[in-house]
């Protein structure tokens, strides 16, 4: 089994097409986006008919939840307001988690860690934080505890070993916030002898930004400047409403 784990599209097509054009060159069929396949990007649309096409399993990120409803900023109405009825459905049934057996190991898949796709699991966070993100969730559908974990949402590449369990989070495809460049993950698991261990590898692309910049200008979406300096510069820049913090 050889997966390719996307996520944090944020609706930048450019982005998306250049690493399903890598995945396909390097002949792997299995595509799995870890949510965010929308918001903060000017096309909603195409991106989400292209996950719908072409990804394998797909479970819901917090920008997911806000586009399909659950909040009602700027940035949340405006996609919102080019997605049909059906598309919005699709994001709001979105699952939460995979978890599935590989090398003898549970893994799990999600967007935000295990206690809710608001909530944010860092580098820095606490041993105890990132301890409890193995543990079972049933009321998020996460049954198991798990061996490994795979994750996104922080829009930054990361491979830690917590108490002998791996963390790893995949990057951003549309919008990272490490670098410059695309960012997915390939994770390997090979026929052994003794069926166990795998092999992980980050893979950073470039892409057509001067075509997602225009995109984006054309767009007339909200906080446009902050997504373009962004895709210019990997550093987050904060959303305001002018007059509201």
């Amino acid at each position: 089994m050889k997966l390719a784990v996307l996520a944090d599209l944020h609706a930048n097509l450019e982005a998306t097409l250049s690493v399903h054009a890598d995945v396909q060159r390097r002949g792997i069929t299995e595509m799995w986006v870890l949510g965010d396949l929308v918001g903060k990007g000017p096309r909603p649309k195409e991106v989400l008919d292209w996950v719908q096409s072409c990804a394998t399993r797909v479970v819901q990120g917090n920008w997911d939840a806000r586009v399909a409803g659950a909040s009602h900023r700027p940035q949340d109405l405006w996609p919102r307001s080019l997605l049909s009825p059906t598309d919005l459905r699709y994001l709001a049934d979105l699952p939460y988690g995979i978890e599935e057996t590989f090398a003898r190991q549970v893994w799990r898949f999600v967007h935000a860690g295990s206690r809710g796709v608001f909530h944010r699991l860092y580098p820095h966070s606490s041993l105890q934080e990132q301890v409890a993100a193995f543990e079972a969730n049933p009321a998020l559908g996460l049954h198991q505890q798990a061996d490994a974990l795979v994750y996104a949402d922080i829009h930054e590449a990361l491979m830690l070993d917590v108490e002998g369990l791996p963390l790893i989070n995949c990057g951003s495809v549309g919008n990272p916030l490490d670098s410059t460049l695309s960012c997915y993950l390939i994770l390997d698991f090979p026929d052994t002898p003794n069926g166990v261990g795998y092999s992980a590898q980050f893979v950073r692309l470039p892409y057509n930004r001067a075509a997602e910049v225009s995109a984006a200008e054309a767009s007339g979406m909200p906080f446009t400047r902050e997504y373009i300096t962004e895709l210019l510069t990997g550093a987050y820049q904060r959303r305001r409403v002018r007059g509201v913090e």
